[in-house]
């Protein structure tokens, strides 16, 4: 039993294949939810994921654009399940990697995350760049033992995730912060994909920037 959590922004034309790629990789699992967090998208996505005839599937809307972070949060506050797994709306992670991760979760009872490690990265030379400088620079400092967490598709602990402390930027540092409170974690190389529709919502350095400024945050956090 868990439920996926994915927040959604302008996705419209990448959503519905998404959810089919989803359902077909978990038909040997009866029971878990879908939750789509709709963050304000401005392209018709609400109206595509309304016309979703699908019973597992519960959809919260944003009524402002709140980001990742807040829309993974407000997911995770209304699951069913204990065991949440997130993943990106824009199709880049492949849902045939869920199963490989949630039955490594649960073969694993000392872990509380596992997360993925993309390879074969299918982005711009540039979001590349700046996205492993910004992971080097966050294992140093935090020492995280993860070299991908700009990663999406992860598998953890719903109690555990909902102590944080929560801010903007909160997603890309949950194996700092789950490791840094004590908890094990593990992480698996995973599929990497082309995105088909839309662009990317981040820009490159302004993504490297602010990482750094949350680094310093999450260092404070884990002090207390």
């Amino acid at each position: 039993m868990f439920s996926i959590v994915i927040p959604i922004f302008n996705e419209a034309r990448n959503i519905e294949l998404l959810l089919k790629e989803i359902n077909k990789s978990l038909e040997n699992f009866k029971k878990y939810e879908i939750i789509l967090v709709n963050d304000a998208s401005t392209d018709g996505t609400l109206e595509v994921i309304n016309k979703i005839n699908n019973k597992n599937i519960k959809i919260i809307i944003n009524k402002n654009n709140k980001g990742q972070s807040f829309s993974i949060f407000e997911g995770v506050k209304n699951s069913s399940f204990e065991i949440i797994i997130t993943i990106d709306g824009d199709g880049q992670n492949d849902p045939a990697d869920i199963p490989k991760l949630y039955n490594f979760y649960l073969q694993h009872n000392d872990l509380k995350l596992v997360g993925g490690i993309r390879k074969n990265r299918k982005d711009s030379f540039t979001k590349i760049l700046s996205s492993k400088i910004a992971n080097y620079l966050r294992s140093k400092i935090l020492k995280d033992g993860c070299k991908d967490t700009g990663c999406s598709l992860k598998v953890f602990d719903k109690k555990i995730f909902l102590s944080f402390p929560f801010f903007n930027g909160l997603h890309r540092f949950l194996p700092a912060l789950f490791r840094g409170y004590g908890y094990k974690t593990a992480f698996l190389e995973v599929n990497h994909r082309k995105r088909i529709y839309g662009s990317s919502k981040y820009g490159t350095m302004n993504r490297l920037f602010v990482g750094i400024r949350d680094i310093i945050k999450v260092k404070k956090i884990l002090k207390k």
